[in-house]
């Protein structure tokens, strides 16, 4: 048999994607001295982005596979290396398209990305859990997604994703973990065992715009955002920090609870955002003999619905109603999300149902350059 030449190599090893940024190993810069001897060993360094690389096993194990399964390779040695400071900041520059530093790709008009801000009037609604739950069924129906904790204080998303490691840092830029295909930040990722986290206004605002700008996220279909409860600092500061995103409201049927879900939505009205529609959770109870229970009452999701279609004078439907399921607490507990998890317990039906919802639904026009000029007359 022949043996393989460079460009063969090259070629399988382009198949290789580095397991955190998500691109091919060939187009960042990663593949250094690449050969291949009479005997057809093949031998390739790979540079790490930093020497502690979390997933340099993985990466090892990927490329070792890729170059085997060239025709005519009898074997691969994969060396580790490590990018110089002057190839780390190449990579930066090219991983940001070199768009300056600190800028929230979200927020530029251009963007594709589908931004939901996933907000509730009080807590203990299921919000993070409902928020967890669709990020996994967008990322299972083939999008590229994205979640960010904003609920600096009650931080849950780690657990529910399943996520226990630290993001990568290449200087400045942070590259999040990834679990079940979606690209997670918390600042739970950065304190220490169950530590509080006790600031104030001005470091939300500063930690929220890290997560947007200093984070890579790459191309977005979908970027989700968990808020803490009510209409605080940090429901402000997104609406001044990505002004294009939309609301996804998350009440339960309880009218105490509706009541205080609509002032979360109500916002909207201030910050002139829209409110892509409303989810209840804990709708009822399915009984043994089908019957269902309605431990919190009925119609707050309707309720909200109704009230912020009138209130902002755009439909505000309500996306889906979610059942009490002990199959979506076991899931979040364990970090395995329902939908993958248990896909036909009817949580898992009702909150992908409202996730395919969300899914063909278009970016929309506003804040988007039309790519018109004038005709000059």
């Amino acid at each position: 048999m022949p043996q393989p030449t460079h460009d063969q190599l090259t070629a399988a090893l382009a198949k290789v994607d580095d397991p955190e940024i998500r691109k091919p190993i060939t187009e960042l810069g990663m593949v250094q001295d690449l050969a291949i001897d009479d005997a057809g060993v093949a031998s390739v360094t790979i540079l790490l982005t930093v020497a502690a690389c979390p997933l340099k096993d993985t990466l090892t194990r990927d490329v070792t596979a890729a170059l085997r399964g060239v025709p005519g390779v009898s074997d691969a040695r994969v060396t580790l290396g490590v990018m110089t400071d002057e190839q780390r900041a190449e990579l930066k520059t090219k991983l940001r398209g070199g768009a300056p530093e600190k800028e929230i790709p979200f927020a530029k008009p251009g963007s594709l990305t589908r931004v939901y801000a996933v907000a509730s009037g009080k807590g203990g609604v299921g919000k993070s859990s409902v928020t967890a739950n669709l990020a996994a069924a967008l990322a299972e129906q083939g999008l590229k997604v994205g979640v960010v904790d904003a609920d600096i204080y009650g931080f849950s998303i780690p657990r529910m994703l399943g996520v226990s490691g630290q993001p990568t840092q290449v200087d400045d830029m942070i590259l999040p973990p990834v679990a079940h295909d979606v690209k997670v930040i918390s600042i739970g990722m950065f304190v220490p065992g169950n530590q509080p986290v006790v600031w104030r206004g001005p470091m939300l605002h500063r930690a929220l715009n890290q997560f947007l700008a200093d984070v890579f996220w790459g191309d977005l279909d979908v970027l989700l955002l968990d808020l803490p409860p009510g209409t605080g600092d940090v429901a402000i500061s997104i609406a001044q920090l990505i002004p294009n995103a939309e609301i996804l409201v998350v009440t339960t049927p309880q009218q105490a609870a509706a009541e205080v879900a609509e002032r979360a939505g109500a916002i909207a009205a201030q910050t002139r955002q829209r409110v892509v529609g409303v989810v209840e959770n804990m709708s009822w109870l399915e009984l043994p003999d089908g019957t269902r229970q309605e431990l919190f009452g009925s119609g707050g999701g309707a309720q909200v619905a109704a009230s912020l279609t009138r209130l902002l004078g755009a439909e505000a439907p309500l996306l889906g109603q979610i059942p009490i399921d002990v199959t979506l607490r076991e899931g979040a507990d364990a970090g395995m999300p329902v939908v993958l998890g248990s896909p036909t317990s009817p949580a898992a039906t009702a909150l992908r149902g409202i996730a395919k919802t969300l899914a063909t639904r278009s970016r929309g026009l506003a804040g988007r350059s039309l790519g018109l000029t004038p005709s000059g007359r």
